[in-house]
Parts: structure tokens; C-alpha cells; sequence
């Protein structure tokens, strides 16, 4: 673990947010021997998932193709890596690595002062052009940047 540095913005995967703060997301297969490793890793699967050894790992339960569960812990979730990011190396991940993963990292820019109209384009563009799959997931965002600043 490098509990010191970001992620470069080299680095494939990496989103770099408005304050700075850099994120990358990956698909869930990813974490393997040899791979350069985060100091964070949010994992959004529809099962809890074994503590990987490797990260301070926060799990949201997060059903494929879907929304969170759990709203609340969500927005806990997304701020606490949101600050974690501007010094140190966090990972978002799910199954495939692009509609929840791409969901959550808009979520974060709508945190760190993007609108949410602009927050998918802004994530498709410095992520992943497939990023926010679903109808519901754009609906969450929405309704995730709703609460923003309550």
C-alpha cells in the first residue's frame, strides 16, 4: 500500500476531479498478482465480498445493472473516499467496471461541484464512454445529487 500518493493521471482507469482528487475505477477481475494496488477499494456487488487483505475495502451493496440498497451508507461511502482520494490511492469496482462503477464515480462528481445533468457526460468522457448503463442508474444520480448540500 502507498498511503502517500494519488494515482497518477496516466494511470488507465483514473478519473481526476475538479478538487483534484483522483479515482480509478476497475472491473472486480482486475485485483490480481502483479497488479499495482490501492490503499481503498469501494466494491459494489450484489454479495458481500471476501475482505481483501491488500485495502481498507468498503463494500456497498449494489445489485448488477441496478441502485444501492442502502442510500444513506452510499453517500457515507462516496464522501469518505472522495476525501481519501486527494491523498492517497482508491479504487471503485464492480462485476464489469462501467455502470456501477461509472454510476458511483458520477456520484462523486456531484460531490466534488458537478452538476448531475453534466456528471454522466463528465464520467463517460474521462472514464468509460459506456459509464451509467441503466435508466435507473442517470435516475439515481439524480436523485443522489438532490440530497447533496443537506
Amino acid at each position: 500500500m502507498n498511503a502517500t500518493a494519488q494515482w497518477s493521471e496516466q494511470e488507465p482507469g483514473v478519473v481526476v476531479f475538479p478538487s483534484g482528487a483522483r479515482i480509478r475505477g476497475r472491473p472486480r477481475s482486475y485485483y490480481r498478482e502483479g497488479a499495482e494496488l490501492p490503499d481503498h477499494i469501494v466494491m459494489l456487488t450484489g454479495f458481500s465480498p471476501r475482505t481483501l487483505p491488500i485495502a481498507e475495502t468498503h463494500w456497498i451493496r449494489w445489485p448488477d445493472f441496478w441502485v444501492p440498497v442502502d442510500g444513506p451508507k452510499t453517500r457515507y461511502v462516496l464522501e469518505t473516499v472522495l476525501k481519501k482520494a486527494r491523498y492517497s490511492r482508491v479504487d471503485i469496482t464492480c462485476g464489469g467496471g462501467i455502470g456501477r462503477t461509472g454510476t458511483a464515480l458520477a456520484c462523486i462528481a456531484v460531490l466534488d461541484g458537478i452538476d448531475s445533468a453534466s456528471s454522466v457526460a463528465f464520467i463517460r468522457e474521462s472514464y468509460h464512454p459506456q459509464a451509467v448503463e441503466t435508466p435507473w442508474q442517470r435516475w439515481y444520480i439524480s436523485r443522489f445529487a438532490s440530497t447533496v448540500g443537506q
